[in-house]
């Protein structure tokens, strides 16, 4: 029984970084069993930008917006920081899910974190949109209000 693989090419260099060199195994699991992982207890990993984690995002109890690529003038790079923020934030044992707009950052974000010794990583496939199209819910963030500066009266020091 032979695997077959459907790769766009804008995405074959990406896939085929993840799949030839990672040595381990990524799990792509649907957006359906995600949501039920979710609910029970699993922790939810947003690899898009902090722009499109704020436009929206999965509604997940426990959730982290850890970007695996930077959008740069020179095009995207990846977060150079991004294995060590997860690992600051999740131990190795943890059930996590990572997903994405679309499913490619979060899957080679996922072989990313089985290559360091992540034991319990799933991608989800489809990514934030698939999981929009399924109709589960969703959490927009609240515009970050900029605090005004407090006035500050100068007053003379009274004389004791």
């Amino acid at each position: 029984m032979g695997v077959s693989f459907v790769v766009f090419p804008c995405c074959f260099f990406l896939f085929s970084l993840i799949y030839f060199s990672s040595g381990s195994e990524v799990v792509t699991i649907h957006v359906n069993e995600a949501k039920n992982l979710l609910q029970s207890g699993y922790r939810y990993i947003d690899v898009r930008t902090v722009e499109e984690f704020e436009k929206g995002h999965v509604e997940a109890a426990n959730i982290l917006n850890i970007p695996y690529l930077f959008i740069t003038p020179e095009g995207r790079v990846k977060n150079p920081e991004f294995l060590k923020e997860v690992s600051s934030l999740c131990k190795e044992e943890d059930r996590l899910i990572v997903g994405c707009q679309s499913g490619a950052r979060s899957l080679a974000a996922t072989a990313d974190l089985l290559k360091i010794g992540f034991k319990n990583v799933h991608d989800m496939g489809g990514g934030y949109l698939a999981w929009v199209e399924n109709g589960h819910p969703i959490k927009m963030e609240e515009p970050k209000k900029i605090q005004e500066p407090a006035i500050v009266e100068d007053k003379p020091n009274e004389e004791l």
